[in-house]
């Protein structure tokens, strides 16, 4: 797995997650509450401040939960959240270890079919259909990820050509086409909810 992207729009961050299963994953995880580019920036800073130029699962899994939580949280944070995601990122690599060998590339690598990998994203602590959804896409498109119907698995956001998450990010263009998706889908789901009335 050595692919460019633009997730981060860091091109040190973006080079580990083009070169890493995990921290691509971790990215995914962390993507949340935040703009984008921070959450995939964050698997690159955990990096560095735990000494290294990777992310190591057996090595987060076995971190002292309030030493990780410290390296999630020093400033900058790697989160609006940096506790409680600190114990996310620890939770999916202990996952990875005790089913995958801490291997997250394992997860895709022997799939059949995008349903498959589809319900072994699922699986994962952390991440609900939207964002299984979502990483199977990225997938899929970015990474050369292409099961058997991995774009059914992946609902809308495997649609080619569309323009709704982060699957769909390669540069600053296509980044500002996703936002606009993004406060276009807000509005309309503002829109459509129930008005309060006053009693």
């Amino acid at each position: 797995m050595d692919v460019t992207l633009r997730l981060a729009q860091r091109p040190e961050a973006d080079e580990l997650l083009g070169r890493s299963p995990l921290a691509a994953l971790t990215g995914m995880l962390l993507d949340q509450q935040v703009p984008m580019e921070w959450a995939f920036s964050g698997p690159y800073t955990i990096a560095r401040r735990m000494g290294g130029d990777d992310l190591d699962a057996q090595e987060i899994a076995a971190c002292d939960p309030e030493r990780f939580a410290e390296v999630l949280s020093a400033k900058p944070a790697v989160h609006r959240y940096p506790g409680s995601m600190a114990k996310r990122v620890q939770q999916l690599c202990q996952y990875l270890v005790d089913n995958y060998a801490g291997d997250a590339a394992a997860l895709w690598r022997d799939v059949a079919t995008g349903k498959e990998l589809l319900d072994r994203l699922n699986a994962l602590p952390g991440f609900g259909k939207q964002k299984s959804q979502i990483f199977l896409a990225l997938l899929g498109k970015q990474y050369g990820v292409r099961p058997e119907g991995w774009r059914e698995a992946a609902g809308a956001y495997g649609e080619e050509g569309s323009y709704r998450s982060v699957a769909d990010i390669t540069g600053p263009e296509s980044l500002d086409k996703v936002r606009a998706f993004k406060q276009e889908a807000k509005r309309a789901a503002k829109a459509a909810a129930p008005k309060r009335t006053k009693s």
